[in-house]
Order: C-alpha cells, then structure tokens, then sequence
C-alpha cells in the first residue's frame, strides 16, 4: 500500500476542461497524473490533497477562462476565496459520487479503515494561506469540512510571511521568517491539531514555526538540499531539527527538486530518488522518511510518469537492497505514524 504526502488533483480538477472531470476521475478516463483506476491498480490508496491557488500570471497565460478578468494583474479576494471553495467542493464530490470508494478523512484511524477497505483516502491540506488573508473563518470553515492539512506559506510573499522563491543554486535563506499574523497562525492551527506543512517556508520561517510547535515538523515534498541546492530543499541543519521533532519528509519526485544540476529534464534516473531517500533516512531514521510525490503538480522521470508507474519504483528500491520492511514504511506506515501523532480527529 502506498500513502502519499502531496497531491495537487483537486487543484487539476478545478483547471480541467472536460465536462465532468469527477467523473473522469472516478471512472478512470481523466487524464494526468492520478486517477481512482491508476491508484487501485498499484495499491495507492490516497495521501494529502492539496487545495492551492495558481499563480494568477500561469492562469492569465494558460487558463484565462478561469479569471473573471484576465487583463487584471492579480485576483480579487472573492475570486481567491472562490477558487479555493470550488476545490473544496471538488473533493466533496469525489466522497459522495464515488458511492464508498473515496473518503474524507480525519484521523490516522479512519486512513486505515479506507485502507482495509480499498477506499481511496482524501486527507486535505491547504498549500499557501492567502485565501485566508481575503476571510480568516475560511479556516474554521474548511475544518469543519475536514481540512487537517496546512502550509502556511507558498512561494509568494503574503500577510504570513516571506515565500521562498529563488534561482538555482540557492540556500533556503531567502528572507524575513513568519510575521506576527504568520506565527499566530501557526499557533492556531496547532491548536486545531493540524500538520503543519514547511516544505514551502524558508529557512527562517521554518525555525520559526520549529520554535512555535510543540508537535512533529513535517515537510510534505521536499528533498535533501545536499543533493540539489533548490532553495525549497532541505539543508542538514534543517533535516536535524525535523528528526528532534520525530518528524517526517516526503520525497517530492518532481526533476527539478532531485537532479543536481536543477534542471527540468524528463530524462533523470529514479536511482535519483533513491538516493535522496537514503540520504533523508541517514539523517532522519527509517521511520521518518515517506514519499511525497506531487503528482499533478509536478514535471516527473519519464520512467514515473504517472502513479501507474509506481511499481518501477518499488522495484528498483528492492534492487538497492531496501527491505521488504523499509518499504512498507516508507510507503505508507511513517505517513499514518506521524498523522496519528498530530491529528486527533
């Protein structure tokens, strides 16, 4: 079985143009990274779905339909609030339209009964917090509506904080940690017994936020900055403070956060993600090492291309001698581990 730490799906259902794209999802026909078909073939029964607001320049260039009024220069506060709604509701849909097969979860507890069951587990998370600046009840909103999942910042510059944005090479160290209102956030969704997401915090924000919390510091999709200086990849100095914490990373198997050199070539080895996995479970312990995909948000190794591919990965992990035991962890028993540590309902 796999679980895994990030997903941008709804985000995809939400830019796609097909009449019905749930239904595509649900009945195996939606074209992407995921859909419920591809994930019961290969034992991947679910993981953090992210709702995440696109850069408004991306939508403007490819999806302008999408803006009320593509020559604007940004979003209106409604406009983000709605694009995080109508992902929410995307997620809705799947629970109720897939009669069973697919379930909103809330606690470590009901992702293994879906397990069991073969159901597809839906943890949602929110990727930037800007929909928040716009209506801070959206949090409590979205919680009651089974939102356990945050990070608070993205690559943008917010009311939260500094994002982390930066050319290749480049450390994490990319400005001004948390604001007030950044830190007051945080604290309150640690109170809610949310995961706190760093993988988008730079290096300050991400010390701020180790300072504030009293629970496991998790970064959905992230790698080893050792192995690829991207900004957004984790630094030894950050990886020590996540295993004091009995944290936990997710391998994010997107190119251009695993080659050295940075660059978005298809044409990269998954020896490469391997070697990132090692080098995490070197510095954090074989419990706290997981995947962290970021399918549908991700340019990936053409040898995984798609979830259906999984297998290959499995497989090469056997042939660098990681255990039967090893794998199973990372697949998926360190991600229901760590939730079961933060979420309590």
């Amino acid at each position: 079985m796999i679980f895994d730490g990030h997903n941008d799906l709804l985000t995809r259902l939400w830019l796609s143009s097909a009449e019905d794209p749930v239904h595509d999802f649900i009945h195996g026909s939606l074209p992407g990274h995921l859909d419920l078909k591809r994930c019961r073939q290969v034992g991947w029964t679910g993981g953090l779905f992210s709702i995440f607001l696109p850069p408004y320049a991306y939508l403007q260039k490819n999806y302008p339909e999408k803006l009320l009024d593509p020559s604007s220069s940004d979003f209106s506060a409604q406009q983000i609030i709605d694009i995080c709604c109508a992902q929410l509701v995307f997620a809705q849909q799947l629970h109720v339209r897939s009669e069973g097969q697919i379930q909103i979860c809330t606690s470590a507890q009901q992702i293994k009964t879906c397990q069991q069951n073969q159901q597809l587990a839906i943890v949602l998370h929110l990727e930037g917090a800007e929909v928040l600046e716009c209506d801070p009840d959206v949090l409590d909103v979205f919680y009651e509506q089974g939102l356990r999942s945050i990070g608070p910042l993205w690559n943008r510059k917010s009311l939260f904080g500094d994002g982390l944005n930066a050319s290749f090479p480049h450390s994490p160290d990319t400005g001004a940690g948390l604001t007030v209102q950044g830190k007051a956030l945080v604290r309150k969704c640690a109170e809610k017994n949310m995961l706190i997401d760093v993988s988008h915090m730079n290096e300050r924000a991400f010390w701020d936020t180790l300072a504030l919390i009293d629970q496991p510091i998790v970064a959905t999709h992230s790698n080893a900055h050792a192995l690829c200086p991207q900004a957004r990849n984790l630094t030894d100095q950050q990886l020590q403070g996540i295993q004091e914490s009995q944290g936990m990373v997710g391998v994010n198997f997107d190119v251009a956060f695993l080659r050295r050199d940075g660059q978005r070539n298809t044409q990269t080895s998954l020896d490469i993600i391997i070697d990132h996995l090692d080098y995490l479970i070197e510095h954090l312990g074989e419990d706290h090492v997981g995947f962290g995909s970021d399918f549908d948000g991700s340019l990936l190794p053409d040898d995984l291309s798609d979830v259906s591919q999984m297998p290959a990965l499995i497989e090469r992990m056997q042939q660098r001698h990681f255990s039967d035991q090893l794998i199973e962890k990372i697949s998926s028993k360190n991600w229901i581990n760590v939730l079961s540590r933060i979420l309590k309902s």
